[in-house]
């Protein structure tokens, strides 16, 4: 059988005065996002050289699953509060497991 899996990344950059109101988000949210069908997992990492910079890292079932949550009422709540607090706007990349 074929894999279908992916890793979703979202290189995230905040300022000082932001980075406190992602982090409450994220801590809110993540659960629910991580309990979305197909969701396997999202962590949540930070920059070594700039404490301003956050990067998700999602696994997804397949790109369906993840085109899922992205019509989601929740991600519709979430991603534009998110949004809101970017000092630069985010890097996105999408990959499939090969192996």
């Amino acid at each position: 059988m074929k894999d279908t899996s992916i890793t979703r990344i979202v290189r995230l950059t905040f300022s000082e005065l932001t980075i406190d109101s992602f982090q409450e988000l994220y801590e809110k949210h993540s659960e629910a996002i991580s309990s979305q069908p197909g969701c396997k997992g999202v962590e949540l990492l930070q920059d070594v050289s700039d404490p301003f910079v956050r990067v998700t890292i999602s696994k997804w079932d397949d790109v369906e699953s993840l085109n899922a949550y992205r019509d989601s009422k929740l991600f519709g709540e979430v991603w534009p509060a998110t949004k809101a607090l970017f000092k630069e706007g985010p890097e996105v990349w999408s990959y499939k497991t090969v192996r």
